[in-house]
């Protein structure tokens, strides 16, 4: 805040926060120790973690993270107990507290963090902190004001963020309606399709086995040699849909599996101690992370021709849809279209539709995308569930006709539009607040957003009152032991 310093009030100093405050250590409190059933919140770097039924501060502080989520700061209007992963901070009472907790959230305390592992903020560099300080009387005047301007601000805020929320619901419930049947349901009463669901699942099997028929008589041929006694009989069957419990389906539709439409399969990691697998890579390598956007237009990593030979690695063409098969947080069950061809990780299952389901894609991503919760609800496994390519492979799809597809996507298409430009209409309102709302602080704290009074007694005055008092406290802090008996 230094570069306020010359346009401050007359009345205001600049000062460290050393100079106001102590900036006290909290104390480690395990989980296992906590009273559930307590009244004292715990409170960490990142607010509230439980509660405990003794304080280690009594009355209201200021919690400012040191690990963690360090340079985070929270106003505790109550006793409390903050843990070892955060400072704790009892202004004297010629410091606002509700004043001084606006005030440190403008700081930037983030950007003093200076570790390379976990985020951490010294208290030396804390103390550093240079702060505006007004007099007392105009701090409760900038509170009041604040208070009034932001909480106007925060429920504008609040009925942004709901709107948000309704746009992605009603997104969510567009995608369901039209993977039941319900969005098309007037259409199909007037559209007879000239090909059902059932009739174009049997067209993609009867391609798919021919094909496989051709390739096998071609590797026959190429190694002059005459097809086997009942060859044909090896063709892989692809995963049949498991019809008990499934939902019955509108007319014209059937049941199927990505398995039966498609070819499903993943990718693996290179070694990542052979430089020669990723130096100068020119070959998009993607990695779960990315399916977190609904397309895929480039890739962090790249690999090599040599990774790509020696690890099989897959090229999958443009149009392949993903589905993040585990990974960190929400990843997992997400699905993606590949804009790119590109290679993948072990994370990734990658869907190549079979030729005659290529007019299927749309309509197959929509499904993947409302099969979310459902997809993360199938994964297996200990702490950490997840995918694989068999559980991909059997997942039910219902399978409407072409021509309702149709009609299907571009109904979604259009409602989409219409959710999308709301939703950067919201998002730029969003930003709006931001910005109005560090507008506001920076005048409050530059003795912009009140009236300055001549009557109030300048801040220098609480400087010189806060140090007095420190000295008087230090002064009668008198050495223990046997010294300090004697020289009494």
């Amino acid at each position: 805040m230094s570069d306020v310093k010359n346009s401050l009030p007359s009345s205001w100093i600049e000062v460290e926060l050393n100079d106001l405050a102590v900036i006290n250590y909290g104390k480690a409190l395990a989980a296992g120790i906590r009273s559930a059933g307590g009244r004292i919140p715990v409170i960490g770097s990142s607010g509230k973690v439980g509660y405990h039924n003794e304080a280690l501060v009594d009355g209201p502080c200021l919690v400012v993270g040191r690990k963690g989520a360090a340079g985070s700061v929270h106003l505790v209007p109550e006793s409390s107990w903050p843990i070892d992963t955060a400072y704790f901070i009892q202004p004297p009472k010629d410091i606002d507290l509700v004043f001084l907790s606006y005030l440190l959230g403008t700081c930037g305390l983030g950007a003093l963090d200076k570790s390379t592992a976990i985020p951490s903020l010294s208290r030396d560099d804390l103390y550093r902190v240079l702060v505006p300080v007004a007099p007392r009387a105009e701090q409760t005047r900038i509170v009041a004001k604040l208070e009034e301007l932001l909480s106007d601000l925060d429920a504008g805020v609040a009925e942004l963020q709901a709107a948000q929320k309704k746009l992605a619901q009603y997104r969510q419930s567009l995608l369901k309606a039209a993977v039941e049947g319900a969005l098309t349901a007037e259409w199909r009463t007037q559209h007879q399709p000239t090909e059902t669901g059932a009739q174009l699942l049997q067209r993609i099997l009867q391609e798919r086995r021919a094909r496989w028929e051709a390739r096998q008589l071609a590797k026959f041929a190429e190694q002059g040699k005459t097809p086997p006694k009942d060859w044909q009989k090896k063709y892989p069957e692809p995963v049949q849909p498991d019809a008990s419990g499934l939902p019955q389906l509108p007319q014209g539709w059937v049941w199927a599996t990505i398995d039966q439409i498609a070819q499903v399969g993943t990718g693996v990691t290179p070694l990542r101690s052979k430089s020669a697998y990723f130096n100068e890579g020119t070959i998009p390598w993607v990695t779960s992370g990315a399916l977190n956007s609904e397309a895929v237009a480039s890739a962090t990593e790249l690999v090599t021709e040599l990774a790509l030979k020696e690890c099989r690695l897959e090229l999958y063409p443009v149009g392949s849809l993903l589905v993040a098969m585990y990974g960190e947080g929400k990843t997992r069950g997400k699905c993606s279209e590949l804009r790119i061809p590109a290679t993948i990780n072990q994370a990734i299952a990658a869907i190549v539709l079979e030729p005659a389901a290529q007019s299927c894609k749309a309509y197959l991503k929509a499904f993947l995308l409302d099969s979310y919760e459902k997809m993360r609800a199938q994964a297996s496994g200990g702490v950490q569930p997840n995918l694989n390519l068999q559980i991909v492979k059997a997942i039910a799809l219902p399978l409407p006709p072409c021509s309702e597809q149709a009609e299907i996507t571009q109904l979604l298409d259009g409602q989409f539009d219409q959710i999308s430009q709301q939703q950067i209409a919201v998002q730029v309102s969003l930003q709006q607040s931001t910005a109005q709302r560090q507008n506001i602080l920076r005048a409050a704290f530059s003795g912009q957003l009140v009236p300055q009074d001549p009557h109030d007694e300048p801040a220098s005055a609480l400087l010189e009152r806060i140090r007095a008092e420190r000295a008087a406290r230090d002064a009668v802090k008198k050495p223990r032991g046997r010294k300090a008996q004697e020289a009494a």
